[in-house]
């Protein structure tokens, strides 16, 4: 299955574009991140790892999903 990933420092959001049902809550919680319109369509730097966290908690279709960044 195709995903992209977008690092933010400590988190990073996966996109699995299949999975997407497009219910745009992503752009409607956090429209300066999300930008549908454009590429990349997001733009992780534009919030911090927990707005992320909490707004990927509410992807209904789980195409957005998120892991934290271990430093080596």
């Amino acid at each position: 299955m195709e995903t992209h990933e977008y690092i933010n420092g400590e988190i990073t959001v996966v996109w699995q574009p299949q999975k997407c049902i497009h219910s745009a809550i992503c752009a409607k919680t956090l429209p300066k991140v999300y930008h549908p319109k454009e590429r990349p369509w997001i733009k992780v730097e534009n919030a911090t790892p927990q707005e992320l966290k909490n707004q990927i908690d509410l992807c209904p279709s789980g195409a957005l999903s998120y892991k934290f960044n271990t430093k080596k």
